[in-house]
């Protein structure tokens, strides 16, 4: 045999040759395995994009991301050999769950090695689906660089959590319940990290109907891959700081920025304030609980090129810590003016807490911290620091409640 033919095909071949018929074969592999989650019509995110919005709730899905997908996909199609070896892979967050149940489903030993940081709740998480947890190293590329040592080591299988053919199909069969879902459907928003959940989702749209658009999304912060689409070479970002941690990549995959060079009709990228403000509107406005990354299809809604359209927004996850939540809804919050504090200076006798809190009252905000300080005063030992955080419904509300204050002589400070 020439070296020519012994060669492994190129990342370009691998596209140029992967059909269709790879997806439904991911399909027919995940039958009764995942849940095909539903098609939900948005009034709200509707009424603000302009186009009729539909969400895909991937963070309903078992262990609570697409992730399942590729994972389930990748190891269920290892031969008996390839099997009793086990399989790896290093994983903070979705990937690891995903790879542990799929394993622990297929009987297969899986070791996911994690960083020493990762939360208390995600090591537990995928310990209970039966994988050997290894924590190394303080961020993710150490546990990475660490699960390949293991993987020379005892020679494991390495399930790579996007830049994997196999995976990446996994990841497609999303679209297809979408299109299943909504045969009219325009376009469909799928959220980039490494770009594998693009890849599957494009190649898997356009290879069933190519009128319909897929638009990646990738946080401003974070946007690897279309950095490397500008570029049309991948690149290395020097930093992904990001509150949608799923998707905070440096670089992107081979495999999948081929991929989405032929299949993505475009990504668009969203700020971190968008990220929060989108993860608050779909607790309130669907009761439903996403992290970081899961929401970023519906951070890019109102940036939209069109209106009228049938639009899909994948929720690609829902792994979050509770505290996080918490830390990203106060944010969010306040950046929509939902929550006013500031600090005047009052003269220290009696009545002054009283009118100031008459009127807040007229002005329906609603107290929720107070202090009263009068350390924080050093030229007159007269007058008192009183802060103040209310609860508001808008920017102009809080700019009635500034005037007001201001017509009873008090000049206020506002602190967020």
């Amino acid at each position: 045999m020439s070296k020519s033919a012994a060669a492994a095909p190129s990342n370009q071949e691998i596209v140029a040759s992967t059909t269709i018929a790879g997806v439904y074969q991911a399909a027919r592999q995940l039958e009764g395995v995942v849940k095909k989650t539903p098609l939900i019509p948005s009034d709200f995110f509707s009424e603000q994009s302009g186009n009729q919005v539909f969400l895909k709730p991937e963070n309903l899905q078992h262990t609570g991301a697409f992730k399942l997908r590729g994972a389930y996909n990748k190891i269920s199609q290892l031969s008996e050999a390839e099997r009793a070896k086990g399989v790896i892979t290093a994983s903070a967050g979705n990937h690891a769950q995903g790879v542990a149940f799929a394993a622990q489903k297929l009987g297969v030993v899986a070791v996911i090695c994690m960083p020493a940081t990762t939360p208390i709740l995600k090591v537990e998480g995928t310990k209970a689906l039966g994988a050997e947890v290894v924590l190394h190293g303080d961020g993710f590329d150490d546990a990475y660089a660490y699960s390949l040592e293991l993987q020379k080591q005892h020679g494991y299988v390495y399930i790579h959590p996007f830049n994997d053919l196999q995976v990446l199909l996994g990841q497609g069969t999303t679209a297809l319940e979408i299109i299943d879902a909504c045969k009219d459907i325009d376009a469909i928003l799928v959220p980039i990290g490494g770009g594998g959940f693009a890849s599957g989702v494009a190649l898997a749209t356009k290879l069933v109907n190519p009128d319909i658009k897929v638009i990646g999304v990738e946080p401003e912060n974070a946007a690897c891959m279309k950095k490397a689409l500008a570029k049309d070479k991948i690149v290395t970002l020097s930093s992904a700081d990001t509150v949608a941690d799923g998707c905070a990549v440096k670089t992107a995959g081979t495999l999948t920025f081929e991929f989405c060079k032929k299949y993505l009709d475009d990504i668009i990228t969203v700020s971190e304030m968008e990220i929060m403000g989108a993860l608050l509107s779909l607790i309130e406005k669907h009761k439903l609980i996403a992290e970081g990354a899961g929401v970023l299809s519906l951070a890019a809604l109102s940036k939209l090129p069109f209106k009228g359209k049938k639009v899909a927004a994948i929720v690609s996850g829902g792994n979050i810590d509770i505290s996080m939540i918490s830390a990203l809804i106060e944010k969010a919050l306040i950046a929509r003016s939902r929550v006013f504090c500031f600090a005047v200076l009052l003269p220290d006798k009696p009545g002054q807490l009283l009118n100031v809190s008459r009127i807040l009252t007229e002005e329906n905000a609603n107290v929720i911290e107070l202090n009263h300080n009068q350390a924080k005063v050093t030229d007159s030992f007269k007058k008192v620091v009183l802060e103040v955080t209310v609860e508001t419904h808008n920017e102009e509300h809080v700019q009635r409640i500034i005037h007001a204050l201001d017509k009873n002589g008090y000049e206020v400070e506002r602190l967020y």
